[in-house]
Order: C-alpha cells, then structure tokens, then sequence
C-alpha cells in the first residue's frame, strides 16, 4: 500500500499540475495522500516533515530567486537585453537570423537573466528576424530553446541558471563542477542544436515554405494567462505575470552599458568560487549560531549571490536615471521570485515525505539497481522525476532531497568527485523535463504564437535529443576518466 500511495500521491500532483492547478496546494495534498496510503501520521508529516524541508529549501535559494528575478527585471526594463539582441541582429544581419536568435539567448542567459524574460524579449526579436529572412515562425521555439533552455541551463560551467546551483548544498560543490566535461556537453548541445535548425530552414526553404501567417504580438497575453503562470512557475525563478508591472526605459543603453552587468556576473562568480571564498576561514560556520554547516555546503549559494548583486549594482550604476520608476521595478522583480520558489519549495517538501515513507526504500534500491553504475543511476532518477513533474528544478530537488546522501555515500565510497555527480544531476534534470507539459515550453509557444502541433518536433531534436547525447558522452567520459 506504501508504494500504491506514493504512485497515487505523485499521479494527482502531475495531472493536476498539467491542468493548471497551483502546486501550492496540489504538493502537501499529495504528500498527505502518499503518508495516508502507508498509515503515516499526516499531521506531523505536513508540519515536521513537509514543511521542514520546504523551509530549508526557501532559506538555502531564496537568495539566488530573488536576486535573480530582480536581475532579469532590470535587465529588461532598462532594455539591456533588448540592446544585446538588437546588436547581434545587426552584426549578424538577417541572413544569419537563426543563429542571432540561438547567441542573444545563450548569453543573456549564461549571464543571469531569468529565462522567462528571455522569452519575452528573444520571442519578438525573433519574429522581426524570421519574418525578414522569411524563415518559418514554427521554428523561432525550437531556436530559443537553444540558445536559453539546454547548455546555458545544464553544463557550461558557471552558469547561474537556478538548475545549476540546486546540487551545491547537497553536494558541496561550486557552480563550475565538472568544467571540462561542461564545456564537452555544451559543444554536443550547440552543434547538435545549429546542425538541426539549420537543415531544416533548408528543408523549409526547398519546400518555398516561408514565414507563414502574421498572428500579430503574443507575449501580452502569455503574460496575463493564469494557466501559463501556473504552469511557469516551477519551471523558472520567475512568475510572467509581473512582466507587465513596471514601465520599461523609453531608450536603449549602449552595447557596453547593456553587456557590462553580464560580464560582472561572470567574473564575479568565478572569483568567489575559486579565489576569495577558498581563502576564507570559516570555520565560525560550524557553530550553532549558523546552522552547525561548513563552506562547501553555502559557497556556491554565496558566489552566486553576490555575482548577481554585484551585476545588479553595475547595472544600476549604468541605467537606474534611465528607468522611469525604479521602484516599480524593483518591486516587480522581487514580487517575481516569490511564486517560483514557494511552487519549487512545495515539490522539495513532498519529495521528503515521499522520502520518508518505509515504501520508498523500494524505489531507493530500484533506483540503484539500474545497471551501469551510480552514474546512470543519477541520471535516470533525475530524468524520470523532471518528465513527471515538467520541471528540472522540481524533479531535480525531488531527486536530490531523496537520493542525494545516498549518491554522496557512494561517490565515497567509490572515490567519484562530486563535481562529476553535480554535472550529470543537472544535465540529467534538464533532458526529459522538455516533455508537452514542461512550464518553459508552454509559456515560450505562447510567446511565439506557435503550437504544439506546429514546433514540439523540432524542440525534442534540440532539446531532448541534443541534451540526452551530451549526458550519455558526459557519463560515458566521466567513468572512464573521472571528472575534469
């Protein structure tokens, strides 16, 4: 019955997710379903168990949310990342729309910006681009996904997205784990990506498809859609309905005044992670006035942090005269990052009860029963639960909050550096969670004015097969060379 309750529990919290119910109320509901099944106390479930690990989550990322969001609302209410996607375009020109689209995504997004604000400026940049090269709209998602959503999201080293930073307390690692292996992931998700994308605007073009019809703007009412949002909300740190609260510069910055915050990010992050926080000593951090920690288990979280408050003050040092109310701004972005991480929160609390029932021992051996080693192990753990919740921020702290001790247990054991597990959790999270039900991919067809019918083939090539190889070499050269 254990096992009946968890499969219950799980089966309610994705139906109802994929209709659009919040995951505020579907998550406790289904841990209480999973603790009903077994014959667990469910009041103490919800208070000690739930709870708990949802308020851990919330004080470990919380930071990272919400410097995150308030970034991204800069960002695009100043216009710098508008200014950045308009410079490639120029540089680049129509001719190369595709591959404008593809590296104005991936570096707004390797530099901070939320990926849902992406979207909302990348999405009618894109559409001027196409409709100018004449190429087919039912591509502009497929070419966003790209350059946003695969090797800035999941394996090139030091990215900021939230995915990447969600393993570092469980595995007391860096947002720069496994580097090498990154950078090896991230050329297979690229080039497997521009291969794709570029066939077929050739098959397009052979076939004298163009453009096709001019639906007009999307992104306002994929903004205002209460399903979207519900649906969006664990898929990113962002909540699309504060897109439209605050008034945007009524200019542009220049290249340098609009790149110059994603280039303290950068450098910021790397600083932190691999010169000031090394030469730190923290070891006050083991008192119980902080928790009983140690550095490994907050440095990431703080690098991070302070990279993204370091771009933050860089950019209102550039642009804050040019924004016409600040403080709607401001608020617009902190308000954005208050849903997500709650929803993502809400999945962290019912993975721990799902955790702790006496069934789940079943699942844990089933898990790491796979054959070919904890490596494939992690993989597929982290790849099933992000198909099924349509998150990899859900699936992978589900994941971890569940297996994670498990897995650093055996990584001791077997001498794996943990950097290599950080790598393959995250690319793993980042594969499968494309499915039809995926926030991301429903939000950015809206802002595209696609549909599932029409662009959902070209993502799964980009998305899912170009990640899914790039995790298969990841774990095929980290077992036979360990991490590099």
């Amino acid at each position: 019955m254990g096992l009946a309750g968890i499969l219950a529990g799980l089966a309610l919290l994705v139906w109802l997710a994929y209709r659009g119910w919040s995951v505020l109320l579907l998550a406790p509901a289904a841990a209480l379903i999973a603790a009903a099944f077994a014959g667990e106390p469910l009041l103490a479930h919800w208070t000690q168990t739930f709870m708990g690990s949802a308020g851990r989550f919330v004080a470990q990322f919380f930071p990272i949310f919400l410097l995150g969001a308030l970034f991204g609302k800069l960002m695009e209410d100043s216009g710098s990342v508008t200014a950045i996607a308009e410079y490639l375009t120029e540089k680049l020109g129509a001719e190369r729309a595709v591959l404008a689209v593809v590296l104005a995504g991936a570096i707004v997004t390797y530099g901070g910006v939320s990926l849902f604000v992406a979207y909302f400026v990348l999405a009618p940049m894109a559409t001027a681009l196409f409709r100018q090269a004449d190429i087919p709209r039912r591509l502009m998602p497929a070419a966003i996904i790209v350059g946003s959503s695969t090797f800035t999201m999941s394996a090139l080293p030091g990215t900021p997205a939230i995915p990447n930073t969600i393993p570092m307390p469980f595995f007391g690692t860096t947002p720069f784990a496994a580097p090498g292996l990154g950078i090896m992931a991230s050329a297979i998700m690229l080039g497997i990506g521009l291969w794709w994308l570029g066939r077929a605007e050739a098959v397009a073009r052979a076939r004298g498809e163009g453009f096709g019809d001019d639906r007009g703007p999307a992104a306002d009412a994929a903004a205002g859609d209460p399903v979207v949002r519900e649906r969006a909300v664990t898929a990113n740190g962002f909540d699309p309905a504060e897109i439209q609260r605050s008034t945007p510069a009524p200019d542009r910055p220049n290249i340098v005044a609009a790149a110059a915050p994603l280039v303290v990010v950068v450098v910021v992050n790397l600083l932190m992670s691999f010169v000031i926080l090394p030469r730190v000593d923290a070891g006050f951090l083991a008192e119980p006035r902080w928790g009983g920690t140690t550095l490994s288990a907050v440095a990431g979280v703080w690098a991070v942090a302070t990279a993204l408050a370091a771009a933050i003050v860089t950019l209102l040092a550039f642009s804050a005269w040019r924004l016409p109310s600040l403080r709607a701004t401001m608020d617009a972005g902190a308000n954005a990052a208050v849903l997500p991480i709650f929803s993502v929160a809400s999945l962290v609390g019912f993975g721990s009860v799902v955790a702790a029932m006496p069934a789940f021992d079943a699942v844990r051996d089933w898990v790491l029963g796979i054959g070919g080693g904890p490596l494939v192990s992690l993989a597929v753990a982290t790849n099933v639960l992000a198909a099924l919740t349509g998150s990899a921020s859900g699936g992978l702290t589900i994941a971890l909050e569940a297996l994670g001790p498990t897995f650093m247990a055996i990584a001791a054991e077997k001498s794996l550096d943990p950097g290599l597990l950080h790598r393959i959790a995250v690319i793993g999270a980042g594969t499968l969670d494309i499915l039809p039900h995926n926030g991301a991919i429903i939000t950015l067809l809206a802002v595209c004015g696609c549909t599932h019918r029409e662009s959902y083939g070209d993502i799964v090539v980009v998305g899912i097969g170009g990640s899914m190889v790039a995790l298969i070499a990841v774990i095929l050269v980290g077992g036979l060379v360990g991490s590099f």
